[in-house]
């Protein structure tokens, strides 16, 4: 039986708006296209897992940002400059948030997890504004808990996030093999999930590429559609 199911925001929830980017981009006389920089997302995210992975995530926003836009340029940005713009993005992520584009039908399973009375709550690595960025989105009522590590003072995969939100959601009444956490990173939300004895759904197109995990714990789920299909398995009625 599921209790509780607890989500990333970032390629979870929300994805990369990557038009707001390029306009964003465009106030520093920096030209970069959306399909560009759409097309440069996957390999720069890699690249950030891998450098997650190998304990390298100092500023691990600006360095997936300044990849990313140095990948999009085909060789026009320079990396100084690259890292400049990231500083800039991030400062201004309170203000104008670049993950907003609703993922494709995960609100809609999030609405779905609610009425089957399964407690929802979000789990992300964050700049502290999250919860805001929910109500401007509409969703401010969807969720139970927001834990946001940018008001927390603890990332992912650190136990103690988790921790919290299991507190938060359950109350001390819900074990830990009744919570599942849905996210895009294999660091900080699958092998930090099941460090504290989560099931866990490895979300998004570069999940869904590595073919298999090998783990009873953990599914794979490309879209919405197979996470549905994946927390129905284990007991969800969704």
């Amino acid at each position: 039986m599921i209790a509780a199911v607890t989500f990333d925001a970032g390629q979870t929830l929300i994805g990369l708006d990557h038009a707001m980017l390029a306009a964003r981009l465009a106030e520093r006389g920096v030209t970069i296209g959306p399909a560009a920089l759409a097309a440069a997302q996957p390999a720069a995210w890699q690249r950030y897992e891998q450098a997650v992975r190998a304990g390298g995530h100092d500023r691990p926003w600006q360095s997936f940002m300044a990849g990313l836009m140095i990948d999009a340029a085909a060789g026009a940005l320079a990396a100084e400059a690259a890292d400049d713009l990231a500083a800039w993005l991030w400062s201004e992520q309170p203000r104008r948030n670049l993950w907003r584009r609703p993922v494709d039908g995960m609100i809609e399973l999030v609405r779905d997890l609610r009425a089957a009375g399964i407690a929802v709550a979000v789990i992300s690595n964050s700049e502290g504004r999250l919860a805001e960025l929910f109500v401007e989105l509409g969703w401010g009522d969807e969720f139970a808990a927001v834990i946001d590590s940018g008001r927390v003072g603890i990332d992912k995969p650190d136990p103690r996030i988790f921790a919290l939100a299991l507190e938060v959601v359950g109350g001390g009444a819900v074990g830990s093999e009744a919570v599942v956490h849905v996210g895009d990173s294999r660091v900080a939300d699958v092998d930090g999930a099941r460090a504290v004895g989560w099931r866990s759904i490895w979300f998004g197109a570069t999940a869904a590429a590595t073919g298999g995990w090998g783990d009873p714990g953990v599914a794979i789920a490309a879209d919405a559609e197979e996470c549905r299909a994946a927390l129905a398995a284990w007991g969800a009625a969704v």
